[in-house]
């Protein structure tokens, strides 16, 4: 890795691109809701499955693993102050590693893979190796669960552009031509809605819902497909073939 970018990966949390403010209380906050939907969504019942996910941060997505009952569960980041915080809230699970290192002593190991936020980081070279890591690291059928900056998005430079480490952005299309070359099937794009848990969030998912209309409406007028994702990001789905 170009040394520039280690250095912003190990000032992650004092640069405030982990969060602002974050405290042991910021586990249980508003992205917990969002975590919890993905792992009802997309996640077998069986609590015994074998899960890792992959630059954790400081384990904001295993916290909520743990909450909804998955035990056998590891998380990696090469971020030693993320890694510092998590193991301060009590995340043991989690440790300092290279990703690639970390999948290479894992073939055909997992039932779940998460890359939540991590793919933008990597050039085209370095996303298919990952994914191909990816895909050997899981067992058969198994799934990998993937958060992206969203090209397509109404405000999806805001998410493009956020940090001085991402190196892309994706589509539907793109990501699903990333994922196929590698060796997945059955590629699903989610949008990213707001998640309703509470009066204010009820709101903004209806604004959500009734302010993007227009958008889907000026895409089906030129394309003749309506269907397209509007958020800053989007959430990936994918199967081991």
């Amino acid at each position: 890795m170009e040394e520039w970018k280690q250095k912003l990966f190990d000032s992650y949390v004092s640069t405030k691109q982990a969060g602002q403010n974050i405290g042991r209380e910021s586990l249980d906050g508003g992205f917990y809701h969002y975590l919890s939907r993905i792992i009802k969504k997309h996640l077998p019942q069986d609590r015994d499955i074998s899960v890792a996910d992959l630059a954790c941060g400081y384990g904001r997505l295993i916290y909520c693993l743990k909450k909804h009952g998955y035990h056998n569960i590891q998380g990696v980041d090469i971020s030693n102050e993320q890694v510092e915080l998590s193991h301060k809230f009590g995340l043991n699970e989690v440790r300092c590693q290279n990703i690639d290192a970390f999948l290479d002593e894992k073939i055909n190991t997992f039932d779940v893979l998460f890359l939540i936020d991590i793919l933008e980081h990597l050039d085209k070279g370095q996303l298919l190796k990952l994914l191909d890591k990816v895909n050997s690291a899981l067992r058969f059928g198994g799934i990998v669960v993937i958060h992206v900056p969203n090209a397509e998005g109404i405000f999806g430079g805001k998410s493009r552009y956020s940090d001085l480490t991402h190196e892309t952005s994706f589509t539907s299309q793109s990501i699903s031509q990333a994922l196929t070359a590698c060796g997945f099937t059955n590629v699903r794009c989610f949008e990213d809605k707001p998640v309703i848990h509470g009066l204010p969030s009820f709101v903004r998912y209806v604004l959500w819902q009734l302010f993007t209309l227009p958008y889907r409406i000026l895409l089906l007028a030129e394309t003749g497909i309506g269907k397209c994702i509007l958020s800053q990001n989007m959430l990936v789905s994918a199967e081991k073939k």
